[in-house]
């Protein structure tokens, strides 16, 4: 094989000859590959990151299938910026314009966990101080720090006092007592309590139920134990009395309000995540056995 002799000023050195242009060619390639995988990489990595969530999104959901009041989730996905290599509509010529451009994503995101407030399946129980709102309200409960919290979960007991409370023990705002010795005890649809005594056949009211509604139920707080708190998002809670003509609902004795969550559709969800999440799994050894080849392309 034929050496050549190259000399520069005083300094020389010999070595094959190599077509220098060639060279210059193929890295300039190769960077260029090496920026597609890594793109790739980064872009089906954060769908990975996605489907993760999606994931424990449905387990939540599954998990609280039994819990009354409680309203599912549903994760909302957006793609990320786009790098433009050709502007749609830029200058294709003197007189003619790119029809479509050339943009490439970054990958995606999970935007949100929307609360899904569809009406969930009434349960019986045969406890006279359950009850399920028929409507968009809310009940009220005061938490030990005073703030008042909002609840679709119409599980309810009498305290020591005889006030009515949730199992937690908060009490129900606002506040109705009923006496120890009251014998029946009736919750009317627009949220009257009223009970009567040994003796008596005539009923006393308790009190009266007032329910709470939102502009934006969505964008309430979720702090657990069925519990929401209003935010900027939701806007201040409208206050209504059951029955009304605000479309707040009216309120059912004897019942509670299951869980919306459908378990059969959850598992679909759940399939649906898995595959997409392995889908881009693939995606990510795809790239790297490209990403490998670029490497090799010198050796």
């Amino acid at each position: 094989m034929a050496l050549v002799v190259f000399v520069t000023g005083e300094s020389f050195c010999t070595g094959r000859i190599r077509p220098a242009a060639k060279t210059a060619s193929a890295t300039k390639q190769k960077q260029e590959e090496r920026k597609e995988m890594i793109r790739a990489l980064y872009s089906a990595a954060s769908g990975m990151t996605a489907q993760q969530l999606n994931i424990d999104n449905i387990a939540n959901n599954l998990a609280n299938s039994n819990t009354v009041g409680y309203k599912s989730r549903r994760a909302q996905f957006q793609d990320l910026m786009y790098q433009t290599t050709v502007q749609p509509g830029s200058q294709a010529g003197a007189s003619t314009l790119v029809p479509t451009g050339l943009q490439l994503g970054l990958g995606v995101r999970t935007a949100s966990n929307e609360i899904i407030f569809a009406q969930g399946d009434f349960s019986s129980t045969g406890n006279p101080l359950d009850m399920v709102i028929q409507g968009r309200g809310f009940f009220q409960i005061k938490l030990p720090t005073g703030e008042t919290a909002y609840s679709r979960a119409g599980s309810f007991q009498l305290d020591s006092t005889g006030n009515i409370v949730d199992p937690n023990g908060n009490p129900l705002q606002p506040q109705i007592a009923i006496p120890a010795a009251a014998q029946a005890i009736t919750i009317a649809t627009d949220g009257t309590v009223s009970f009567t005594l040994p003796g008596q056949n005539a009923a006393q009211t308790a009190g009266q139920i007032s329910l709470a509604n939102f502009q934006n139920p969505a964008g309430l707080n979720s702090i657990g134990q069925s519990y929401y708190l209003p935010t900027d998002a939701s806007g201040a809670a409208l206050i209504g009395v059951p029955g009304g003509t605000d479309g707040i609902g009216t309120i059912l004795q004897g019942y509670v309000e299951q869980s919306n969550v459908s378990v059969v559709d959850e598992f679909i969800n759940l399939i649906s995540a898995q595959r997409a999440y392995e889908a881009n799994s693939k995606v990510v050894k795809a790239a790297d056995d490209m990403y490998s080849q670029v490497n090799n392309l010198t050796r």
